[in-house]
């Protein structure tokens, strides 16, 4: 995670040929980028496998069928936690979707995904009155869309707080009280608790529970069972962390990589 305190390497302005363009990638298993930053807003999402990208202030993992919007300027790192097919949409700022700055997931619903794909194969050959017509509805249909449950995780900014995280995201199945960890950092665990909540909007035990869930979506994407899954991330057994995931994620595990968004 020290990785994202690192100056990005900023991509020199180049207008887009389109206010909005699309393209396609495909990534090999461990796949990492570079740390970069654009002057265009960008919207990615996942045909297949699972996706982890990485702000500064916070960590989406994305399955497939779940896409991002990333704000134009915020530094971002992709990473293919498997093999990856995913659709990436570029928007110059006077056609973006969004005027905010802050990234938000949402579901990818069949027609969004069509209207990606469309946009893709023209992008060569396609006449102007179709990208006429299918910018509008992608727009619309961005707009509509559903948050994702789960699968983000906010990070803070504050050093004691970092410190934490750092290390339950090499371990995520550690379970020591707040209490301990103020001793580690040297705060008291008011102080941390009341700083977790300010910077993540989270609690302390929110949190870690979402990152748990993060953990579990890139490992069913690798294949391991849920078995295994729940005693790695410590659950006492897998119906804990079933029910868990169910609540988070509006559906239980074994059906999250192979759901269709409704």
């Amino acid at each position: 995670m020290d990785q994202i305190w690192r100056r990005p390497l900023e991509i020199p302005h180049r207008k887009l040929e389109r206010p909005i363009v699309a393209a396609s990638y495909q990534y090999d298993a461990a796949h990492k980028g570079s740390w970069l930053s654009h002057d265009q807003g960008r919207f990615v999402f996942t045909e297949s496998g699972v996706l982890r990208v990485t702000t500064p202030s916070g960590m989406w993992t994305l399955g497939p069928q779940r896409g991002l919007w990333i704000a134009l300027r915020v530094r971002h790192e992709l990473i293919a936690t498997t093999a990856v097919s995913l659709h990436s949409v570029s928007f110059e700022p006077q056609a973006s979707p969004w005027p905010e700055s802050a990234c938000h997931a949402m579901r990818v619903s069949p027609l969004l995904r069509e209207l990606v794909a469309a946009l893709v194969e023209d992008r060569e050959r396609g006449p102007e009155c179709r990208y006429a017509l299918i910018t509008p509805l992608l727009l619309s249909e961005m707009r509509n869309a559903r948050e994702a449950l789960g699968g983000g995780l906010p990070l803070p900014l504050d050093r004691r707080l970092r410190q934490i995280c750092d290390f339950l995201l090499a371990a995520p199945a550690n379970g020591d009280s707040l209490a301990t960890w103020g001793e580690r950092v040297g705060a008291s665990e008011r102080t941390l608790a009341r700083r977790f909540k300010d910077e993540t909007g989270l609690t302390f035990g929110h949190w870690r529970q979402q990152l748990r869930i993060v953990e579990a979506v890139s490992r069913l994407a690798q294949g391991v069972r849920v078995a295994e899954i729940a005693a790695e991330l410590g659950y006492a057994n897998s119906s804990a962390f079933i029910s868990m995931f169910r609540k988070t994620m509006g559906e239980p595990p074994q059906r999250y990589l192979k759901s269709e968004p409704r």
